[in-house]
């Protein structure tokens, strides 16, 4: 399958002008023969939290309404990173998919927030795991920081995941942390996980792309520049089931043991 990864330059705060951004990329990335797009998170209006009130989009009406045109005019399906939303009175990280009838396969809100960058004091925390299929292949999706929780991210692959997406807003001052963990984490899952990053600037961080797709053994398939970026990569799911098969992880897994020590 192809895999267009987007890395945004988000405006901050200008949600318009971001939608007009994504949407000329989407179109390019089709173009260029890509047959799923992903996105970095929160591009609709970048960590500019103090002003969801204005911003944040009400019940994900208008990025609901906006990828399942996009996926069924373009026969494309789409990760659509995450955007800012609001529901009911509290405030998410929200990731939607879409496939390419134009259907809703999965949503998420970010599980673990990111005090660094203010979140625990803007947004609520989503309590549910994100799991859907494209063309038959599983997948999960998580959102940035939560990468940094291992347990989490196996939970997906013990329910059949063999693609991991990462849309994400890591800053450049630990873009170090950010190609350690995908490795870690594709490899310990033996999946392939497909990250991608933002770049530009806000008030308070630089981000600096370097998304990357990895292969269960934990090889870099492609890693991003530092600047807006558009990238088609051509990724061969069914290399997933050897490789399992190879080194049986999960099989050997002992989760007895872990739970009793757990319980000392």
């Amino acid at each position: 399958m192809k895999i267009g990864c987007i890395q945004l330059n988000v405006a901050f705060n200008n949600p318009d002008q971001n939608y007009a951004e994504a949407e000329r990329l989407i179109r390019k990335a089709v173009s260029q023969g890509a047959e799923l797009i992903v996105l970095p998170e929160m591009w609709n209006t970048g960590y500019a939290l103090d002003q969801l009130e204005q911003t944040a989009d009400i019940e994900g009406q208008r990025t609901k309404a906006f990828f399942s045109a996009l996926a069924k005019e373009l026969h494309v399906h789409i990760v659509g990173g995450s955007v800012a939303t609001k529901k009911s009175e509290h405030f998410y990280n929200t990731m939607y998919s879409y496939s390419n009838k134009g259907e809703l396969v999965g949503e998420y809100d970010k599980a673990h927030l990111f005090k660094l960058m203010d979140e625990h004091l803007y947004l609520e925390a989503g309590d549910s795991a994100n799991r859907f299929q494209f063309d038959g292949i599983e997948a999960g999706g998580v959102i940035c920081y939560d990468i940094r929780f291992p347990e989490w991210l196996r939970t997906h692959a013990l329910t059949g995941a063999k693609v991991l997406f990462v849309p994400a807003q890591w800053p450049k001052t630990r873009v170090d942390h950010w190609k350690i963990l995908l490795q870690a984490r594709a490899i310990e899952n033996q999946m392939f996980v497909i990250a991608v990053n933002r770049t530009g600037s806000d008030p308070n961080n630089e981000f600096n792309g370097q998304s990357m797709i990895i292969e269960p053994w934990g090889n870099v398939l492609w890693t991003g520049s530092e600047n807006e970026e558009l990238a088609v990569i051509d990724v061969d799911f069914s290399i997933v089931d050897e490789i399992r098969e190879r080194i049986p992880v999960y099989a050997d897994r002992r989760p007895n043991l872990y739970s009793r020590i757990l319980e000392k």
